[in-house]
């Protein structure tokens, strides 16, 4: 069974037996879990499926946040890609980080989510994921399967750094969403083992030092955006792995210095709403107009 230990202990498990991350991670889930291999897939399946309706819901472009104070936000993007041609980056990409912003939304609305690998940065795995099922037609199983090297890489992550913005700040959400993102993609278009955890690292690697400063202490401002600059990261750094272009610093090596940037961060900038952009007037004003209170001095 796998330890969970590192990303390369995963990587050489998989080269050594010449199959996917995916299907050695699904492999040794069933075993841990001591549960047949197809339950574990249809509970992943059920999973990927709340991805797609949190997209759908997201979309609403009159669906609004429990605060009021964002919504819509995914559907003006995918609205932008229809009414201009694709949008700047093309279609493809447009509606990538469109999806990531509908599922952000969806979660600010107190619609059902998968988090990925948390509330914070549930859009960035489904804005990549749904936009290859529905737009690229990938196969629905090979998709699921994907989830499985996102999800193991995510034990990892979990176990010797982070994945919560109180602890990390951003970089331990929307850092490792990304990271995790990037690598199933790899694995979609056919990237090695290896190139999945480069993909991981350099995901890792562009948003190291990113602080959790939402404000008025919701998943909204500007936690929203991020998913969206996290998806684009994500499909910026599976082009780089799949290119061949190394990633030089090992990423388990990444995830060590993301943990020690985290552990150094100041707790203002840790999830606590009292630092970065909660701490602007425009932050605090916005606070006193959810609660009617306002925001502590710093």
């Amino acid at each position: 069974m796998l330890s969970y230990f590192s990303f390369q202990e995963i990587v050489d498990e998989a080269t050594k037996q010449g199959k996917k991350i995916s299907e050695v991670i699904l492999h040794d889930q069933a075993l841990q879990l001591n549960r047949p291999e197809e339950v574990i897939y249809k509970q992943m399946e059920a999973s990927f499926d709340v991805m797609i309706e949190s997209t759908h819901i997201g979309s609403n472009a009159d669906l609004r946040s429990a605060s009021s104070l964002t919504g819509g936000d995914g559907a003006r993007l995918l609205r932008y890609a229809d009414e201009h041609n694709g949008g700047l980056g093309g279609e493809f990409f447009t509606k990538i980080i469109g999806r990531a912003m509908c599922t952000s939304n969806c979660n600010a609305a107190m619609g059902k989510i998968v988090a990925t690998p948390t509330a914070g940065s549930c859009g960035i795995l489904p804005g990549i994921l749904v936009t290859l099922y529905e737009d690229r037609h990938i196969p629905k199983h090979d998709i699921v399967m994907s989830i499985f090297t996102a999800a193991g890489f995510g034990i990892v992550i979990a176990k010797n750094a982070s994945i919560a913005g109180a602890e990390g700040g951003c970089q331990a959400e929307c850092g490792s969403a990304s990271g995790m993102a990037a690598a199933a993609l790899v694995e979609l278009q056919g990237g090695t083992p290896q190139q999945c955890a480069d993909a991981l690292g350099m995901s890792l690697v562009n948003q190291l030092g990113l602080v959790c400063d939402p404000v008025a202490g919701l998943v909204e401002i500007p936690c929203i955006k991020r998913n969206a600059s996290g998806a684009a990261i994500a499909l910026t750094s599976a082009s780089m792995a799949l290119a061949g272009i190394p990633l030089y610093i090992p990423a388990d090596e990444c995830l060590q210095a993301m943990k020690v940037v985290g552990d150094s961060m100041s707790a203002t900038l840790k999830e606590t709403a009292m630092g970065g952009l909660a701490a602007t007037p425009t932050g605090k004003a916005l606070r006193k107009q959810v609660y009617g209170e306002e925001t502590p001095n710093v």
